[in-house]
């Protein structure tokens, strides 16, 4: 299977790690070796109950017994997508009230600039130093990292950067602004957490010039920071969320959430302003809802912060510079690239599943599922302490 992998799949780095996956259940994934691997990546925050979550399976194989793909989005009134905007606004402040339902966060980024330029009649947007908000070209433009989108160029025009925490850069948001888009927390750029009330200190100058802030919850959404949405943690409301990644337990979604004045703006002026096949699709959408009412009813957003502090107690080491991020998106910084890289392919033969983050190469990424338990974190975080023993004797030694 892997042979055909690499020859028939397209890939997005020369060197994948290319597991044969069997079945994945719970915290666990299974290669066809029946060799198991415990998850503290959760397919990048993405499956956020957990494989195989039975609450979230049985919604999916309840709507394809009554309908699958009946009709393009936005003309027919269709009870899981219906139901599911309903419970998301009615937990979010309300100046967010009006739900677009998308296929992937990038697509959510996508339609968020849109949306902020036809409110503003304004083009020039502004992003982040090392921010990542998805691939395609629109989300490329607000890409904070030249490396990765200079063959793509020419990209959007009109974008400018600041660094993230810098509240000095704020008064680069002026009346031409239309929008800026910022993470919550900056992922890719190594869970970088908002400082000294800097989100909220964006939103006021934005309110001073007209311009509107876009927060993008791909990452820190559904319970993972120990608020439903990261925004909670920080004293702001945004004019605009994007979701995504761990909002359907595993399935492909994404969204974008701003005031119903705003966002009726799409619908007119010209007609279509943002149209998708298959966003809100039923199954899809059967699975946000299913996966929205077990956060809420299981109070995993609260047990995120008590996990965090498990986690914290227990990866202490020389090779751990610091434990960065909240609740259950955090990274392990080590002082360079190789340890770094050392320690996730050394746990993975151990079956211990991390990653890395996009930008910053000393991040060990771990972002399991909400749902894991105490006891299958400490069977991973013995694990990494394993690891890195093994790498601390090896550099020792040399």
């Amino acid at each position: 299977m892997k042979e055909n992998f690499l020859k028939y799949q397209a890939q997005t780095s020369p060197y994948p790690l290319g597991m044969e996956v069997s079945h994945a259940v719970g915290s666990y994934v299974y290669d066809t070796n029946n060799k198991k691997y415990l998850d503290f990546v959760a397919g990048v925050s993405a499956t956020s109950l957990g494989h195989q979550n039975p609450r979230v399976n049985q919604a999916i194989k309840d709507q394809l017994d009554k309908y699958s793909h009946v009709m393009v989005y936005g003309e027919y009134a269709q009870h899981p997508a219906v139901a599911y905007c309903k419970l998301l606004t009615e937990n979010l402040p309300p100046s967010l009230n009006k739900v677009y339902l998308v296929n992937s966060g990038t697509e959510a980024c996508e339609g968020a600039l849109k949306l902020v330029r036809r409110v503003t009649g304004r083009s020039q947007l502004i992003s982040c130093h090392n921010a990542y908000h998805g691939n395609t070209m629109g989300s490329m433009s607000v890409m904070g990292f030249e490396e990765r989108k200079q063959i793509f160029r020419p990209l959007i025009p009109d974008v400018d950067f600041i660094t993230f925490n810098n509240e000095e850069d704020i008064q680069k948001i002026t009346t031409k602004t239309a929008g800026i888009i910022l993470e919550s927390i900056q992922g890719g750029a190594g869970f970088i957490e908002p400082k000294n009330d800097f989100l909220a200190k964006v939103k006021k100058r934005c309110e001073e010039v007209g311009a509107l802030l876009i927060l993008d919850e791909i990452q820190p959404g559904f319970g993972r920071t120990g608020k439903l949405f990261g925004f909670e943690n920080y004293n702001v409301v945004p004019d605009v969320i994007i979701i995504g990644k761990g909002m359907a337990g595993g399935m492909p979604v994404g969204g974008f959430v701003a005031n119903e004045k705003h966002m009726d703006l799409l619908s007119h002026d010209p007609k279509l302003g943002h149209i998708t096949t298959f966003g809100g699709h039923p199954v899809i959408a059967a699975a946000c809802l299913a996966t929205l009412e077990e956060i809420l009813e299981k109070d995993y957003t609260k047990q995120s912060l008590a996990k965090e502090k498990l986690f914290r107690t227990l990866l202490v080491h020389p090779l751990i510079e610091e434990i960065r991020g909240r609740g259950l998106m955090l990274a392990a910084m080590t002082k360079d690239v190789e340890i770094t890289n050392k320690v996730i392919f050394k746990c993975q033969e151990k079956g211990l599943i991390l990653f890395w983050l996009l930008f910053e190469g000393c991040a060990i990424r771990i972002t399991p599922p909400l749902t894991i338990s105490e006891d299958e974190i400490r069977e991973g975080c013995a694990i990494i302490i394993e690891a890195m023993n093994e790498i601390f004797n090896e550099l020792k030694n040399c």
